[in-house]
């Protein structure tokens, strides 16, 4: 009984725990309860629940992983699917206790619905912005993303969109993610379109060394810098990337938003000791806990940090710390002005007085004052 107390109490800590989620892309996102609505709208699509999520215990290689997300396509086509989508997943994240939250997804458009990539991001943000009408207590962004495997010129166009939006959404988008299955296409011929999104002032959060044959890539498209690098699993000259990679992440000071449960489940690392989170951590670079698809991999922000906790041993003032210094590496300038460093004494007497409570950032911030 002592121990599952024990367990309730350090599930509490990173629940009520404040968190900046900085890598969540909006299809991986969707939990188990929006996918059986979603399958009960199309039941003509003959899906099952187990085609769209990885369960705990399971791994799959990372192309079975892409065709997951092929699946839940089939499920988000209309603009009522992906605006409840949107709002379905900045909800959990907020009950998860994510106070900031970026999100990204890759416009699409589906000729059989109507769909238009502008509308896709306009539902959205329209979602976004209902939520924030419904008093959800969350901030969110969006990061409007490059599939790579599209080539040279949907990626100008999408840059182009992107740049739209940026310039007429009052800030809600502010950045420009690259993703998709690394091992199609290359960096190259994506590099005119980053760099037109970086001279437009579009922040870019790039995957980078997802696998191990990036490295001619990754040392290519560090030389714009990103401004952030999702994942980059093969950086380190131990599995297959160089020092001067490495050097050149810190020297630019790049973020790293790091997925520990997307890796193992996704089999890039063996196990969660042997993340790369750990090297990075420990060197005091900035590194970011993230979900990177909290509802294909079967996770949740709380659920990650938990695990880097109890795997690297890390205290509750050490989480503290990480969640903490993460609000550095958003995107949004106004992000980087808070300081509540001496907020953790405070929360922990409330925790001890059983009045432990988080309404957002802004309390916070108070808090510290």
């Amino acid at each position: 009984v002592r121990l599952f107390k024990m367990e309730k109490q350090a599930d509490i800590f990173y629940r009520e725990l404040p968190k900046v989620e900085l890598h969540a892309h909006l299809n991986g996102s969707v939990s188990f309860q929006t996918i059986e609505k979603l399958i009960a709208r199309k039941p003509h699509l003959n899906i099952e629940h187990n085609m769209t999520a990885i369960r705990n215990g399971q791994r799959r290689t990372m192309d079975e992983c892409f065709r997951v997300f092929k699946v839940i396509h089939q499920l988000v086509d209309t603009e009522e699917d992906i605006f409840m989508v949107a709002k379905d997943v900045v909800n959990e994240f907020a009950a998860d206790g994510v106070k900031y939250l970026e999100l990204r997804s890759t416009p699409r458009e589906e000729i059989k619905t109507g769909l238009t990539k502008r509308r896709y991001v306009e539902t959205v943000l329209e979602a976004v912005k209902q939520c924030k009408g419904d008093g959800v207590d969350i901030d969110v962004r969006f990061l409007v993303a490059i599939d790579r495997r599209n080539g040279t010129e949907v990626a100008m166009e999408t840059v182009k969109l992107a740049e739209d939006f940026m310039l007429s959404t009052d800030g809600l988008v502010v950045g420009l993610d690259l993703s998709g299955d690394p091992t199609v296409g290359h960096g190259r011929d994506l590099l005119p379109a980053l760099v037109r999104a970086k001279n437009c002032g579009l922040k870019l959060a790039l995957h980078l060394s997802e696998v191990p044959s990036q490295l001619e890539e990754t040392e290519l498209l560090l030389t714009l810098p990103p401004d952030r690098i999702g994942h980059g699993t093969f950086l380190h000259p131990d599995v297959g990337g160089s020092q001067t990679l490495v050097d050149a992440v810190v020297k630019n000071n790049i973020p790293l938003e790091l997925c520990l449960t997307s890796n193992v489940k996704g089999q890039t690392v063996p196990c969660y000791s042997e993340h790369h989170f750990k090297f990075w951590y420990q060197m005091g670079h900035p590194s970011v806990i993230c979900t990177d698809d909290k509802g294909v991999f079967s996770t949740d922000l709380s659920q990650e940090y938990e695990l880097a906790a109890t795997t690297f041993g890390l205290s509750h003032e050490d989480v503290w710390k990480l969640s903490q210094q993460a609000i550095d590496s958003a995107f949004p300038a106004f992000f980087k002005t808070w300081s509540h460093s001496s907020s953790f004494p405070r929360i922990l007497y409330l925790k001890q007085k059983g009045k432990v409570s988080f309404n957002g950032l802004g309390e916070l911030i108070n808090y510290s004052r």
